[in-house]
């Protein structure tokens, strides 16, 4: 029999247990023991009172078996191989990279689109706005999911169904049909984005984490922006349909490979499963996953997490003006996709194909966006081990501070050489400043707001999504009558304005960002300072 190790375990752990008044002399122990599915731990009450699942032994104790990870166990997703952690990363970055194609290659052939089902290009529009609304709406409602079916189930399942309902834009033969397959398509693509980066964190420890979320960025940013490169020469040579019949094949192969070789990365899930498994081996209902104990519904789930994260956008001064700041950006470049064609194809008259080219110039700002990226993660590592291996989330600020400003800088050169007797190289170095900026300001918030509301993360990352996707969704609605209306020049000039005014953010958080986060009940835990909500519990403790 292995040596046994028992400590202390509280009771709030266990949420069913009678109600009764606890007793100084009442305590319950874990006990550690080896069996077929991995380690678990036995959890009895010492004093023989009723236990938290009323199943009584031979000597009259109660216990539970309280199922968790042993210390080198192949299962715990942080002690995966190397070989496993990446192939996750590549397998959510692939479906990200389909996803993201998918979104702004719609827009290539809204005008063929229209044309064909005999309504106005406006109309053709309103695919966008709906694909980017479900974005916005679903993370509130499907990141509680996962704390109840695990990553896996919920990534397999809505990437199969964001393939499924691609076939309604492929053959579908009215207006209606494509503007709810693009509906059903956001819906369950905004699982690429708001999930991803919890695989991360499940896979990565805090000192390795940088890398592979870097790479998700660049694959959010790089995909979005990359598809009108190409989806205009299929348009022009082939037709509209032939986008989706392209993407469904890409992104089909894509979901044949994640359904088989992605595994659950949710540590809760894995071992709820190893639970199930030990009581159907054993016959031993006692086997348990913490997760079970604390057996929250999904309304429970719900009203916790989505209600909380409107809440942080009302409440939380950070989330609500970062997100501002990412909402613009993030409109930007869905504003651009109908903003570069109006450039290059009217004042440069250019054929639909040739039109994408530009789009290149944003590429290479995307891949500069990741290079200096790295540098920016370097800087943070440099600025932890100057404070003595403390890391403060204002260290994820730099590139925004360095390279943000470059967001509305970018678009004012753009504003002015639009005109068709400026060469072309001009406005795509524009292009170029844009995306960089962008980029930074899309990776910081991110990044930011992770560090500096840890317990709370992804209650305020979907927050912000709200905003950005919001935006995003309303931008190309308006845009192009925005820039015909007040002309090239002045409508860019407004949204520089906005840019740049909103630009100094990031200084203002490096400087006063933990006097802020000190005033915050949410984020005090992460300065190791107490948040409002904490000093008045105490004073009223001491009354």
């Amino acid at each position: 029999m292995p040596a046994l190790k028992k400590t202390e375990i509280n009771a709030s752990l266990f949420p069913d247990v009678a109600a009764g008044p606890a007793t100084a002399s009442s305590s319950r122990h874990t006990t550690a023991l080896n069996t077929p599915a991995g380690s678990v731990y036995a959890t009895e009450d010492a004093d023989g009172d009723e236990g938290p699942l009323g199943m009584p032994t031979a000597d009259g104790n109660e216990k539970i078996v309280l199922v968790q990870f042993e210390e080198d166990d192949p299962e715990n997703p942080l002690l995966w191989t190397r070989a496993q952690k990446w192939s996750a990363v590549v397998l959510l970055n692939a479906m990200t990279m389909c996803i993201g194609l998918s979104t702004s290659a719609y827009s290539s052939g809204i005008g063929k689109m229209s044309a064909e089902l005999g309504v106005s290009d406006v109309a053709g529009q309103v695919g966008m706005f709906t694909f980017n609304a479900a974005c916005a709406v679903m993370p509130l409602f499907v990141a509680p999911l996962t704390e109840l079916a695990g990553r896996r189930y919920i990534f397999v399942g809505a990437f199969g169904a964001f393939v499924a309902v691609s076939f309604m834009l492929a053959f579908g033969q009215n207006l209606a049909t494509q503007i709810i397959g693009r509906l059903l398509q956001g819906a369950f693509g905004s699982i690429g984005t708001i999930l991803v980066g919890g695989v991360m964190s499940d896979c990565f420890g805090e000192a390795e984490r940088a890398l592979p979320m870097s790479i998700f960025s660049f694959s959010a940013i790089f995909s979005t922006i990359a598809a009108p490169a190409y989806s205009g020469y299929i348009d022009q040579y082939l037709g509209w349909r032939w986008i989706q019949y392209i993407h469904i094949i890409f992104s089909g192969i894509v979901f044949l490979f994640e359904a088989a070789f992605l595994r659950e990365s949710r540590a809760d899930a894995i071992l709820r499963t190893r639970a199930a498994r030990l009581r159907k081996e054993t016959g031993d209902g006692r086997f348990r996953a913490q997760i079970e104990l604390e057996g929250e519904s999904i309304g429970a789930l719900f009203r916790q997490q989505s209600l909380r994260a409107l809440k942080l956008l009302v409440t939380e001064p950070v989330v609500s003006l970062y997100g501002l700041y990412i909402a613009l950006a993030w409109g930007t470049v869905f504003l651009f996709l109908s903003v570069i064609p109006l450039t290059f194809q009217g004042n440069h008259g250019w054929s639909e194909g040739n039109a994408g080219l530009p789009y290149l110039a944003l590429i290479l700002g995307c891949f500069a966006g990741f290079a200096t990226g790295l540098w920016q993660d370097h800087l943070y590592r440099k600025d932890t081990v100057q404070r003595g291996g403390t890391a403060r989330p204002e260290a994820r600020l730099f590139g925004a501070m360095y390279f943000g400003p470059l967001f509305g800088i970018g678009i004012m050169i753009y504003s002015w050489t639009q005109f068709g007797f400026v060469h072309w190289i001009a406005p795509c170095i524009a292009l170029f400043l844009i995306i960089v900026g962008i980029y930074h300001v899309f990776l910081s918030v991110y990044q930011y707001t992770s560090d500096s509301y840890p317990t709370v993360a992804s209650s305020a990352i979907a927050a912000q999504g709200l905003m950005r996707n919001g935006f995003a969704a309303s931008f190309p609605l308006f845009g192009r009558q925005m820039f015909q209306g007040m002309g090239l020049q002045w409508a860019g000039l407004l949204l520089a304005c906005l840019a740049l005014a909103i630009a100094p953010l990031p200084f203002v958080l490096f400087a006063k960002g933990e006097t802020i986060r000190r005033r915050s009940r949410y984020a005090a835990a992460s300065t190791g300072a107490k948040g409002k909500g904490d000093e008045e519990s105490e004073q009223k403790g001491s009354r």
